[in-house]
């Protein structure tokens, strides 16, 4: 179980808020695969604000999809308070800050992980979003901006627990390292141990079932928010469930589930735009595959939707 809020979760692990690849779609693939709470992709919140986009399903949530969060990145509080409010009058059940986003772009604009260098301004947006909306809302850290800035993230992080923020989803790595070497999961033990009270949520290097379950075993986490690896492999939930990832699906599941993601694409995005989405999630989910490569390169070769049930049936039987 794992509680965030007045979310009561029955299993401690979720889907992550992917930029560029966590809409319905995805979500979708996610819940019916065994995730119990899922994120839309990070949103910019002067984005969120624009009238065009309250009125764009593409940005809401599913009405079958409950409870799904929003991630907000931002600079200014007033704007990220906006934006949370109209996030939660969408339907989304829960808000996330990301301080932690390691993207270029995004530090340069002085937002996401850049804030682990400015705490003040961090608090000042988690309390304007916190006064500003009705439902739980989390942060997203780093570890810190750099290996010398470490004192930003204990700083942010004690302000929010006596902000009594609901949870803080902490990815061991500093902004600086973005994703290379190793997550260090030793520094979540510390994370929870100053604050057990609060619920604290692991993210980083979560790629398989056995590795997963070590590392909430050893650093005492709460619960774990998994991004890049349930991409191409949404079987990862179930298999959590199952408390082992020992049985790999059948090609027929396989196929059944890479269809039924590849046609909500293409109905969230329409035909031409949808192939282009799915390629990124195809050459994903062709690495569970036997003959990864021949498969990937089928994938590639598709130029309509007339032409993807082909493919599935050559590849993963009927």
């Amino acid at each position: 179980m794992l509680k965030i809020g007045n979310i009561i979760l029955d299993v401690p692990f979720f889907q992550a808020a992917l930029s560029g690849y966590s809409d319905y779609a995805m979500r979708a693939v996610a819940r019916d695969c065994g995730a119990p709470l899922v994120f839309a992709g990070a949103m910019l919140a002067k984005g969120v604000i624009h009238p065009r986009v309250f009125n764009n399903p593409l940005f809401g949530p599913g009405v079958d999809e409950h409870p799904v969060g929003a991630q907000l990145l931002g600079d200014d509080h007033e704007t990220m308070a906006k934006a949370a409010k109209v996030l939660r009058q969408m339907g989304y059940d829960l808000i996330d800050l990301n301080f932690a986003c390691p993207t270029p772009k995004v530090i340069n604009r002085k937002r996401g992980g850049f804030l682990l260098t400015d705490p003040d301004k961090a608090m000042e947006i988690y309390t304007a979003v916190r006064e500003a909306v009705d439902c739980p809302v989390t942060i997203k850290l780093r570890t810190g901006f750099d290996e010398s800035s470490i004192d930003g993230f204990w700083e942010i992080a004690s302000r929010s627990v006596a902000g009594k923020v609901d949870a803080m989803i902490v990815h061991p790595r500093t902004v600086c390292q973005r994703f290379t070497g190793k997550a260090n999961w030793q520094f979540l033990s510390e994370v929870k141990k100053r604050f057990p009270r609060t619920t604290i949520i692991g993210s980083g290097d979560l790629f398989s079932v056995d590795k997963i379950l070590n590392n909430m075993k050893t650093s005492g986490v709460d619960g774990v928010s998994i991004a890049r690896g349930a991409i191409g492999n949404p079987w990862i939930f179930s298999q959590l469930r199952e408390g082992s990832g020992k049985s790999i699906p059948s090609l027929d599941e396989q196929g059944r589930v890479i269809s039924k993601h590849f046609h909500l694409v293409c109905k969230l995005y329409g035909e031409e735009k949808g192939i282009m989405h799915f390629r990124k999630f195809a050459i994903a989910y062709c690495k569970l595959h036997p003959q990864r490569k021949q498969v990937q390169k089928a994938f590639s070769s598709v130029k309509s939707t007339d032409e993807f049930p082909a493919v599935i049936r050559q590849w993963y039987g009927p």
